[in-house]
């Protein structure tokens, strides 16, 4: 008895609001990334090699950072929720949108709860790690969730591609998770200049990673 071919399932393009929403979550990461690296070509003290992208949101214009974490955090938990309704005929994983709305909720946190100044920035802020303050605390706390949460919805859509028969979709989820959790945990463990750019990149091969997880559910693949 011949066997039926398995195809990847493939619903029909997103229309009207639902594909203005996964639209939205696409460009988050391209607004963030982009946001990201104009200020840190014009404010002065900013460098890549000491500092994380969330010190931007201090001083006084940081009121970009603490805008671009609100405007691509909603727009991330927007977008999931668009993708809860694309999966929620059973062939997709309901976990994977609840884990990218956490993600996103997370980047609205960050916006509530800003972060320290810290090693010489801003200007004129002593080197060193400076001391925690009661939001700045917090907004480590909700970037953890965050970045938690990110890992694990590439684990879920790796799970699920590879159930799919898809093993490229499944290694290049897996493959980012990985990644972005070595480079954030080491940058935990032991920060130095090399290990917080590699940090920089995680988070980069991450929001393209969520683009393109928007981008599928846009044209009728959901994973």
């Amino acid at each position: 008895m011949s066997q039926a071919a398995a195809f990847p399932v493939v619903r029909p393009t997103a229309v009207g609001r639902d594909r203005l929403l996964l639209i939205g979550g696409v460009l988050a990461g391209p607004i963030f990334v982009g946001s990201a690296i104009v200020q840190a070509a014009t404010r002065d003290g900013f460098d890549f090699r000491r500092h994380p992208v969330s010190v931007l949101s201090t001083g006084e214009l940081g009121w970009i950072q603490i805008v671009t974490f609100l405007v691509t955090g909603v727009l991330c938990a927007l977008a999931a929720q668009a993708l809860r309704r694309r999966t929620s005929g059973g062939d997709g994983s309901p976990w994977l949108p609840r884990l990218l709305a956490l993600y996103g909720l997370g980047l609205v946190g960050a916006a509530i709860f800003s972060a320290d100044p810290a090693d010489g920035f801003p200007a004129g802020t002593p080197r060193g790690a400076g001391e925690i303050s009661w939001h700045g605390g917090l907004h480590f706390l909700v970037a953890a969730v965050a970045f938690v949460s990110l890992i694990v919805a590439t684990v879920v859509a790796a799970r699920r591609a590879a159930r799919r028969g898809a093993p490229g979709r499944a290694a290049y989820s897996l493959v980012t998770g990985l990644f972005f959790a070595v480079a954030w945990v080491t940058l935990i463990v032991r920060p130095a200049p090399a290990v917080m750019v590699a940090f920089g990149l995680a988070v980069t091969a991450g929001w393209l990673w969520v683009s393109v997880t928007f981008s599928r559910a846009a044209s009728g693949r959901a994973d």
